[in-house]
């Protein structure tokens, strides 16, 4: 069964950094696109980051552009979210999702959706 399994949530001091990490495994992320989602306690599900399957497009919501940063290491099959800036409105649970292998485009944004991760917490201190 294909995982996706993300890290490296936990507590932060405003301002401070993080960096999650997405690692596939029983799949292949090359050819896939993948996303990074967001949620807050009681607010919808907020679509922050994607990463083309070529890793050399990306886009970002309005919210986190220009102190989030997607990456991607194919070698190791895994996705980065780098979080720097990190203000109390960046608290929540952060899911990462592939795109669906099926006729996959690796392209943002994502269509359709296949494997998602079981998210990771990052809590904001002030």
């Amino acid at each position: 069964q294909s995982q996706f399994v993300e890290s490296g949530g936990g507590l932060v001091q405003a301002g401070g950094s993080l960096r999650l990490s997405c690692v596939a495994s029983r799949f292949s992320l090359k050819q896939l696109a993948v996303t990074w989602f967001r949620q807050a306690p009681g607010q919808e599900r907020e679509e922050i980051a994607c990463i083309e399957s070529g890793g050399q497009g990306t886009t970002y919501a309005a919210s986190v552009q220009g102190r989030f940063t997607v990456s991607r290491d194919s070698s190791k099959n895994t996705v980065y979210l780098q979080m720097n800036g990190v203000t109390p409105a960046d608290a929540g649970i952060y899911y990462c999702a592939a795109e669906r292998s099926f006729l996959a485009l690796g392209a943002c944004p994502v269509r359709a959706f296949g494997t998602w991760g079981q998210g990771t917490q990052v809590s904001v201190s002030t």
